[in-house]
C-alpha cells in the first residue's frame, strides 16, 4: 500500500516490509548495546572499586530503574521516529564515553560515584525509551502486529547475545574503554541508517549532529590506545610494561629498574623488593615441618613465586599449581624477565599446571598432599570470600595427607584485624579428616613486609608440631630463619584475638565485611 500524505502509510496486510525489518534488526542491536554500557560499567566499578557482587548489583539495579523511568517518559515524545534517532544519537555520545570517563575520572580523582551513576541513569532512560518508540513507528508504518510480540523477542535476542559476547568476545579481544567507544560507534550507524531509511519525515539537522558525533567517536576510537595508557600512566606509579584484560580480571606489570610490581583488578600482588618476605614466610613454615613433604600442591599463585620457593626443597617429588588465569600462569613461564622472577619454576618438569577455579577443582580432586600452600586474593567479595570459608577448607583438608599441613595468608592483622582472626577462626572450625568430630588445629603467625605492612599466615592441621619448634629451612634464603620464625608468633595486644570471633561459611560472610571495614578504616 502506498505512504499516506505526511509520508504515513496506512494499514498494510502486515508484512515484513524493509523498515519493519530494519526497526527489528534495530531493536536487536540496541539490545544489545544496552547491555553491554550495564556490563561495562559493571565491570570497570568492579576492578577500581572491588566487591563484584555488590558493583553488579548496583548498577543492575540502577541502569533498570533508568529503564523503566524512560519507558514511562517516552509518552511525552511526540514524535516517535524522530526521538528514536535522537536517543540513539545520544546513546551513541554518553554509552561511547562511558569507559573513557571512567577510567580518566578514576586516575584523577580517585572516584568514579558520579560519572558512573550519572552516566548509568542517563543510558538507561534513553535505553528504555527505545522499546516504546520503536512501537509507536511500527505502528505509524502499518505493522500493528509488531508492536509488542516481535519487538520484545528482537530485544531479549539482543539481551542473550550481549551477555555470551562480553564475557567469551569482548573482554578478552579488546579493553573496556575501546569496547565503549565501538558500542557507542554502533549505537550512531543504527542512528544513522534510521536516518537514511526515512529521510523523508527526519529533520536535515540531524545529519549534522550525527555526522560530528560519528568522527568524533571514530577518532577516539582510534586513538584508544593511547587513551588507555595515559590512564595507566595516572594510575600506575612506574612505567606500565604489560596490560591486558582476561575474562577473569584485569592485569598490569610496571617496572622501575629491576624493580616490578604485579596488579590484578588494580590491587598490588607483589613488589619484587620485597616479595621474598612474604613467599618465604608463606612457603617455608609448613614445608620445613611437615617429614619429607614430597607432594605439594599450590591454590592461586599464578606468578610462580612460591612454586619457586617450594622447589627449594629436595624432597618435593611433584608440585600442582591451580590458578584461575591461564593468561598469567603464561606470563610468568614465557616472559623472561618474569621467568627471572620465578627462577623459572613454572616450566620444571616437577610443576603441573592446573587452570580452574580453586572451588570447582577442590570439589573434584582425589590427590593427596604432604602441603598445600593458599596464596589467593584477599577476601575483598563473596566470590573469593568463598575461597576462605569452612566448607572450602573442608573441602581443602580431605586432600592433605596424614601428616600434611595448610597454610594460607590471611591478610594484615593490623589493618584488618578482625578479618585475620576470622580466616583463623574458620580453620580452626573445619573438621579434622583424620579425627571424627574435631577440628583441625592452627596456629597464626606474622611478618613485616615494607610493601604492605605487616602480614599474616595461618597454618592449621590435624595435628600441628609444637609451636617452638624449627622448621628444616633450605639454604640460601633471604629472610626466614628459625628466631623469626619463632618471633613471628607473637601478636601485639592491639592485633589480639577477640573473644568471639565468627566463622566464615558461603550462606554468610562475615569475613568479606570485617576485611572493607578494616581497610576502610585506615585507608579512606
Amino acid at each position: 500500500m502506498s505512504e499516506a500524505t505526511g509520508g504515513q502509510a496506512g494499514p498494510d496486510d502486515g508484512g515484513l516490509t524493509p523498515k519493519v525489518a530494519w526497526l527489528l534488526a534495530a531493536t536487536f542491536i540496541v539490545a544489545v548495546a544496552g547491555l553491554i554500557y550495564e556490563l561495562i560499567a559493571a565491570t570497570i566499578s568492579s576492578y577500581l572499586l572491588g566487591d563484584s557482587i555488590r558493583q553488579f548489583s548496583f548498577v543492575i539495579g540502577v541502569f533498570l530503574s533508568a529503564m523503566g523511568v524512560g519507558a514511562w517518559a517516552s509518552r511525552f515524545v511526540g514524535d516517535a521516529l524522530s526521538g528514536f534517532v535522537r536517543a540513539q544519537i545520544a546513546l551513541g555520545a554518553i554509552g561511547g564515553a562511558l569507559g573513557p570517563v571512567l577510567f580518566f575520572t578514576y586516575a584523577i580523582y580517585g572516584s568514579v560515584g558520579l560519572p558512573l551513576y550519572g552516566g548509568l541513569v542517563a543510558i538507561g532512560v534513553l535505553s528504555g525509551m527505545e522499546i516504546p518508540l520503536i512501537s509507536r513507528v511500527m505502528k505509524e508504518i502499518g505493522a500493528a502486529e509488531f508492536r509488542f510480540e516481535n519487538v520484545l523477542t528482537a530485544d531479549y535476542i539482543g539481551a542473550l547475545a550481549a551477555s555470551l559476547a562480553f564475557p567469551l568476545l569482548i573482554v578478552p579481544n579488546l579493553p573496556l574503554m575501546s569496547a565503549s567507544l565501538a558500542f557507542g560507534i554502533l549505537n550512531l550507524l543504527v542512528a544513522g541508517f534510521s536516518l537514511y531509511l526515512f529521510s523523508e519525515r527526519l529533520p536535515r539537522q540531524l545529519w549534522w549532529a550525527w555526522g560530528g558525533l560519528l568522527l568524533a567517536a571514530l577518532v577516539a576510537f582510534g586513538m584508544s590506545e593511547r587513551m588507555v595508557s595515559a590512564v595507566d600512566a595516572r594510575l600506575f606509579q612506574d612505567e606500565v610494561i604489560f596490560s591486558e584484560t582476561t575474562a577473569y580480571q584485569s592485569i598490569v606489570i610496571t617496572r622501575f629498574d629491576d624493580r616490578y610490581r604485579l596488579f590484578l583488578d588494580h590491587s598490588i600482588q607483589f613488589d619484587s623488593l620485597d616479595e621474598h618476605r612474604y613467599h618465604e614466610a608463606l612457603v617455608h613454615p609448613a614445608m620445613g615441618l611437615v617429614p619429607d613433604a614430597r607432594r605439594v600442591l599450590v591454590l592461586g599463585g599464578g606468578d610462580g613465586m612460591a612454586v619457586r620457593e617450594v622447589l627449594r626443597h629436595e624432597g618435593v617429588t611433584h608440585v600442582t599449581l591451580v590458578d584461575l588465569d591461564p593468561r598469567v600462569t603464561e606470563l610468568f613461564a614465557e616472559n623472561p624477565a618474569l621467568v627471572s622472577l620465578n627462577a623459572g619454576a613454572l616450566t620444571d618438569p616437577r610443576v603441573e599446571i592446573i587452570n580452574a577455579d580453586a572451588w570447582v577443582w577442590a570439589a573434584e580432586a582425589e590427590e593427596v598432599y604432604d602441603v598445600i600452600i593458599a596464596d589467593l586474593p584477599d577476601p575483598k567479595s563473596i566470590a573469593l570470600s568463598k575461597l576462605y570459608s569452612v566448607e572450602f577448607y573442608a573441602m581443602i583438608a580431605e586432600r592433605l595427607s596424614g601428616h600434611g599441613l595448610f597454610v594460607t595468608q590471611a591478610g594484615s592483622p593490623t589493618f584488618a584485624t578482625d578479618a585475620f582472626w576470622i580466616t583463623e577462626a574458620t580453620l580452626a572450625a573445619t573438621r579434622s579428616p583424620t579425627a571424627p568430630g574435631e577440628t583441625l588445629e592452627t596456629l597464626a603467625y606474622q611478618t613485616y613486609l615494607p610493601s604492605f605492612g605487616n602480614w599474616g599466615f595461618v597454618m592449621a592441621g590435624p595435628a600441628l608440631p609444637a609451636p617452638d619448634r624449627a622448621p628444616d629451612l633450605p639454604e640460601g634464603l633471604r629472610y626466614m630463619t628459625a628466631d623469626l620464625w619463632q618471633a613471628s608468633q607473637a601478636f601485639g595486644a592491639d592485633q589480639a584475638r577477640p573473644d568471639e570471633v565468627p566463622v566464615n561459611t558461603i550462606q554468610g560472610h562475615p569475613l568479606v565485611a570485617a576485611y572493607q571495614r578494616g581497610w576502610d578504616y585506615w585507608f579512606r
